[in-house]
């Protein structure tokens, strides 16, 4: 195994900020996901297992101990019949091309997820969704690495305890699985509306009434590339703040002070789902530029947070803190980071 000493953990982060990690090593295949957690336990050392290191940003003091950058590749397209396929990705295929490939055949599932940035092993842990689709609707199972148990297994979806942006490998059993490969079941044909608010109401201006999952895939390429920066060419970690789920009551205090056509979506009898982006904004927030801290926000997306000249995570802490008390103060809701702060 290469591993390597005193790396610079700022490319392993989209945001490119962090100290060093004692070892690295890249990983292309799955036995090498048991060799090197071995070697690991062996020398008493900590160690993380990363994919692309767009949701994810580092500690200044970086780790002491392994980071495992995961490249295995696989893709495996089982067809069932005439309208059923299972695919099966290695977790460290880049998302995107994954995405791209099965459009390209005629698959459907996935195609509302195209241009999110980072690699499939990443796509569970965060139950990764967007205009309407969650990796979690065609999810089947994900292949994995116990490190308690030091073997492989095979989970099914169902038990991957899926939520809004979050699953048992964010939260319960956060370290102890290392995904290695998942499969999608996947159907062949066309998505059907309802769509999405903004995906319908791209749809709609430019005229588009045959939905395929290339038109699909090639309407949310728009509208994404359009508010949101390419992470390979401005420090970014996306969406730095998930939507907040507040109860009725605090929702209706807010949309009584600030109008009833705030951004919402209902979630059940008692929940409404808010748009962070909208509050990031009203709290003065949009289009912003921290002398102080060397940050600012995205001008077409206040939801994502750039890293302008930033030399260390602490000032993207103290910047991130900064829009979460605004926030918090002028509307009673306090917003959670998406990306992994790490260690």
């Amino acid at each position: 195994m290469d591993i390597r000493e005193n790396v610079s953990l700022r490319d392993y982060s989209t945001m490119r900020l962090g100290g060093n990690a004692r070892y690295l090593l890249e990983i292309h295949e799955r036995q090498q996901m048991a060799e090197a957690v071995s070697w690991a336990k062996l020398q008493s050392l900590p160690f993380i297992v990363i994919g692309g290191g767009s949701n994810i940003f580092w500690q200044d003091t970086g780790f002491d101990g392994l980071v495992i950058v995961n490249k295995i590749l696989k893709y495996e397209d089982f067809a069932e019949d005439d309208s059923n396929h299972y695919v099966t990705i290695g977790a460290g295929e880049n998302w995107d091309s994954v995405v791209q490939r099965t459009v390209e055949v005629g698959l459907t599932g996935i195609e509302c997820l195209s241009l999110i940035p980072g690699s499939a092993g990443g796509t569970p842990v965060q139950n990764v969704g967007a205009y309407g689709q969650e990796i979690s609707n065609t999810l089947t199972t994900v292949e994995l690495y116990d490190t308690q148990t030091d073997s492989f297994l095979t989970m099914p979806g169902y038990d991957c305890g899926f939520g809004y942006r979050t699953s048992r490998f964010k939260t319960t059993d956060k370290g102890r699985y290392c995904i290695t490969a998942l499969t999608l079941h996947l159907s062949v044909g066309n998505p059907e509306p309802p769509f999405y608010a903004g995906l319908e109401a791209y749809l709609e201006e430019h005229h588009i009434s045959e939905y395929t999952p290339a038109t699909i895939r090639e309407a949310v390429i728009a509208i994404r590339s359009a508010k949101l920066p390419n992470p390979a060419e401005v420090a970014n970690n996306g969406s730095f703040f998930a939507n907040p789920v507040v109860d009725n009551y605090t929702y209706t205090q807010i949309a009584a002070d600030f109008g009833d056509d705030m951004p919402h979506w209902e979630v059940d009898n008692d929940q409404v789902k808010l748009a962070a982006a909208w509050l990031v904004d009203k709290a003065g927030f949009k289009d912003f530029h921290d002398p102080e801290t060397g940050m600012g926000t995205w001008p077409n997306q206040a939801l994502v947070l750039v890293n302008e000249h930033a030399e260390s995570t602490a000032q993207l802490l103290a910047f991130r803190d900064k829009i979460i008390s605004t926030v918090q103060e002028k509307f009673g809701v306090t917003l959670q980071q998406e990306p992994e702060l790490l260690p």
